[in-house]
């Protein structure tokens, strides 16, 4: 079942990031997305007892519009400060260091992937459950862990 899973995800991505439907790229899309399950679809759901990989598939999904929804107001604030005359004075870059309480490893890559891809902060360490954030401005720091870290433990975390 997780072969299953891991192919439609797969497929799912492939679909929204290309863009191409027609006969020709789909059916490369497909032999492709085949190609990565048979090779690794142990990685996308590893250690996963039954049933919890549904969940968490479930939660994903649920939880990245509000992910790409933050990387528009975060890249909006980058390019505000970007073309801002007295740009110098916005920009306040610092490393912060959290604690997370966040558990398992597909969690904590999740959320830092997520940090990451959102403009104008970047996950640079990940030690035990301590976080290491560059962060462009002030604002980006003081809203680390915060949100974030919850939503990705609601989607991910069976205790939450």
């Amino acid at each position: 079942m997780t072969r299953v899973a891991t192919f439609f995800t797969m497929l799912a991505f492939w679909a929204m990031l290309s863009g191409m439907f027609d006969a020709f790229h789909f059916s490369l899309g497909v032999l492709s997305c085949l190609l990565v399950t048979l090779l690794s679809h142990k990685l996308l759901f590893y250690g996963e007892k039954k049933r919890r990989w549904l969940r968490g598939t479930i939660g994903i999904l649920l939880y990245c519009p509000w992910l790409f929804w933050q990387i528009v107001l975060a890249n909006l604030e980058v390019a505000y400060i970007v073309l801002h005359p007295r740009m110098y004075d916005l920009i306040d870059p610092r490393l912060i260091r959290f604690k997370t309480f966040l558990r398992r490893p597909i969690t904590k890559v999740t959320f830092a992937q997520s940090i990451t891809l959102t403009p104008g902060t970047i996950t640079v360490n990940i030690h035990d459950d301590e976080f290491t954030v560059y962060a462009l401005t002030r604002n980006a720091a003081a809203s680390l862990p915060g949100e974030m870290e919850r939503r990705v433990g609601r989607a991910l975390e069976s205790t939450l």
